[in-house]
């Protein structure tokens, strides 16, 4: 049996203690911030390290693959910084300050812009600024290369335009006169605007408060009152909404249920705004001269002036609700009186012309 020495054996289990010791896991690196997290969270990381980083900020963003928060820096020895924040760095040639001050560049630069150049933008992942221009264009590209700032252009097949919506209560611009806006509908493929038919009787392009909406596609009068306009301009959007001009903000169109007699309901056009009275008659025949006689029309006791016609007519809002929901009940017809000392006003059952040209009325 061969003895070894006492201190052999004691630097062996101090070499084991020291490798156990080295073999202990190590914290847990910080998990990373995703979408998954509030937008508060995610927002919160966003300013930090935007403040923290100082000119080393490069912007941040959300993966779109995997969702994780990505921290773009122009000092990779920053990263460490980042990670501890709970994102992932990304190391990028331009800060964000750099990026924005060539974008204020172009921004300088709008005298005599090409129309075909449809704006410009910091991408930030791509750590670049884009100048979208219409098609091949050779005065997009050549404004957007002459600017003296490194950019990269992006080719688009259209210019934007502005969108504006077509809202119940709204003015309806015929060539011969002017209406309001009953509803908005839709069937399969094709949008409508729906309001009174000695109103689409007029024909023709048909104009909004924002610009062109379409044409008259269907009118009936007399023996209805109802017609609907085609929208054909993809600029115009048609929101399930009523205007109530300075009594309050839009109500919303729930349903058509129908409001019988002695309920409350209200109407909004064009000349006299938004006004409400009672229902005091249902399915009636009303003689408007001239051999104009409509049939179906419901009775109320609410004002209306001329350009009212074909304006909305809904239920009563809820007060005290914060999102006004309402009921469609028709379009405004005509009547006698005014909104000074009073009147009577008649209005036709939105749910005849949904039924008759086969429409889906828009709704919240």
């Amino acid at each position: 049996m061969i003895r070894r020495p006492l201190r052999t054996l004691t630097v062996l289990i101090g070499a084991a203690t020291a490798v156990t010791g080295f073999a202990a896991p190590a914290s847990a690196a910080p998990s990373v911030l995703t979408e998954a997290a509030s937008p508060a969270t995610v927002a919160a990381a966003q300013q930090e390290l935007g403040t923290s980083l100082g000119a080393a900020f490069a912007g941040s963003w959300l993966d779109t693959t995997t969702g994780e928060l990505i921290v773009g820096t122009t000092d990779a020895g920053r990263s460490s910084r980042i990670r501890a924040a709970g994102a992932i760095p990304k190391v990028l040639r331009h800060s964000a300050s750099e990026l924005k001050q060539i974008q204020s560049t172009l921004d300088n630069r709008t005298e005599g812009l090409p129309g075909s150049v449809a704006g410009w933008y910091v991408d930030v992942p791509s750590n670049d600024v884009v100048v979208s221009v219409v098609g091949g264009d050779p005065a997009g590209l050549a404004w957007a290369t002459s600017a003296g700032v490194p950019v990269r252009v992006e080719h688009v097949k259209s210019a934007p335009r502005p969108l504006w919506s077509v809202i119940g209560g709204q003015g309806l611009y015929f060539s011969g006169g002017a209406c309001s806006v009953g509803f908005n509908a839709y069937d399969d493929d094709d949008h409508y605007v729906i309001t009174a038919g000695h109103c689409t009787e007029l024909g023709g392009t048909v104009r909004g408060a924002g610009g062109t909406i379409g044409k008259v596609a269907r009118s009936s009068f007399p023996g209805n009152d109802y017609g609907t306009v085609k929208v054909t301009h993809s600029d115009v959007s048609t929101p399930p909404r009523v205007d109530r001009y300075e009594d309050g903000s839009d109500v919303r169109i729930e349903g058509a249920d129908v409001v019988g007699v002695g309920g409350r309901v209200c109407r909004s056009g064009i000349t006299t705004h938004w006004h409400c009275g009672r229902v005091e008659a249902l399915d009636q025949t009303v003689n408007y001269g001239n051999g104009n006689i409509v049939r179906g029309l419901t009775q109320t006791d609410a004002c209306a002036e001329p350009g009212d016609s074909g304006g909305s007519f809904v239920s009563r809002p809820s007060s005290g609700s914060d999102t006004k929901l309402v009921q469609a009940q028709g379009m405004t017809s005509g009547g006698s009186g005014d909104c000074d000392e009073g009147g009577t006003t008649f209005f036709q059952p939105v749910k005849e012309v949904l039924d008759r040209y086969d429409l889906t009325l828009e709704k919240d």
